[in-house]
């Protein structure tokens, strides 16, 4: 156990002493968790591969799955890389600072366990303010995964860190909820058609707008053997308890509700706000009026329900289309399976 400093601080205006605190015991082969757009990353020198063991230590993260390096300009990404294809530039260009992570020929600058051995590395430039300015205090890239321990759903508050991590960190930086509430999109640009990784934040229909056909990697439908990007080959994102996942209409989650009931289960549900509203259940989470409002919400119901306060959850599955890809994504990994109709 180590002491966790915790710095509480507004988003929009973050205390430059913390930031320094902070920049600081990264510098010196400490991690700490900051806030992203996406959800809170735990963060350490990404050329001090001393330090980056720290990260899957605090995790119980295994150290075959590559983390992503967090700079702060197209600069700095720049300065690790060995190429930067036309197509990659459009891509950051247009959607970064923001969700987007990019898969590109690693100059090795970062240390062997960022990238865990492969000649490729993921970077991304975040937008939130808290992360642009501890990336610039510190002036190095920083290896960020997600700030939970491994399995658990990721960290969209700093409650959430805290709850995971507190006691195995050096510090957290606290400035509330995140937004886009799922992880950055990863493309692959080491090729000659980019291939979406991990969907996320960036949706397809997105990076097609920008630089025409994107495929979408095979291995997202299974695991992957030598991952690229995280989350390709382990499981992530569970609850305490077992959750299913019930596609189609209200009338069917009513069902599967019902028959869990009678089995004496107490049963959770997750599902949108117009889903919600035509259940009847004592312990329904309802997770908002669109896509985006899910996307924000789900890691955090989905550490709602622990275990002693229900025995199952059943989860609406959400059409795989825009946003709602990245959410089915993270909900697939998470469930046990889905009910059969």
């Amino acid at each position: 156990m180590i002491e966790t400093k915790r710095w509480n601080i507004q988003t929009k205006q973050p205390d430059e002493r913390a930031i320094a605190e902070a920049a600081s015991l990264l510098q010196n082969g400490y991690t700490v968790s900051f806030p992203t757009e996406t959800v809170y990353g735990l963060g350490a020198d990404a050329t001090n591969a001393s330090a980056v063991s720290g990260i899957f230590q605090a995790k119980g993260r295994p150290e075959d799955n590559p983390l992503i390096a967090h700079v702060a300009s197209k600069g700095q990404l720049q300065n690790l890389i060995s190429a930067l294809p036309p197509v990659a530039e459009k891509l950051l260009d247009t959607f970064t600072p923001g969700p987007l992570t990019l898969v590109l020929s690693s100059n090795g600058a970062c240390a062997a366990n960022v990238t865990a051995g492969l000649d490729s590395i993921g970077i991304r430039i975040p937008e939130h303010p808290v992360a642009q300015s501890l990336l610039r205090a510190c002036d190095r890239p920083i290896a960020a995964p997600s700030a939970n321990l491994s399995g658990k759903p990721s960290p969209t508050t700093g409650e959430h860190v805290w709850a995971d991590l507190e006691g195995k960190i050096a510090g957290l930086i606290d400035a509330g909820p995140t937004g886009v509430g799922v992880e950055s999109t990863v493309v692959d640009c080491t090729q000659e058609i980019p291939v979406i990784l991990r969907p996320g934040g960036i949706t397809k229909e997105q990076l097609e707008e920008t630089v025409g056909t994107v495929m979408a990697d095979p291995a997202l439908a299974g695991m992957a053997d030598s991952p690229k990007a995280p989350g390709m080959k382990y499981t992530h994102y569970a609850p305490e308890i077992p959750m299913y996942l019930v596609a189609g209409a209200p009338a069917k989650l009513q069902t599967a509700i019902d028959r869990a009931s009678r089995n004496e289960k107490r049963v959770g549900v997750l599902a949108s706000t117009q889903t919600a509203e035509q259940l009847h259940s004592a312990r329904i989470i309802p997770l908002g009026e669109d896509l985006h409002a899910v996307a924000a919400a789900i890691y955090d119901a989905l550490r709602l329900f622990k275990d002693g306060d229900a025995d199952v959850i059943l989860c609406e599955a959400f059409p795989k289309e825009g946003i709602g890809r990245a959410i089915m994504n993270r909900l697939e990994k998470a469930a046990t399976r889905y009910l059969p109709d």
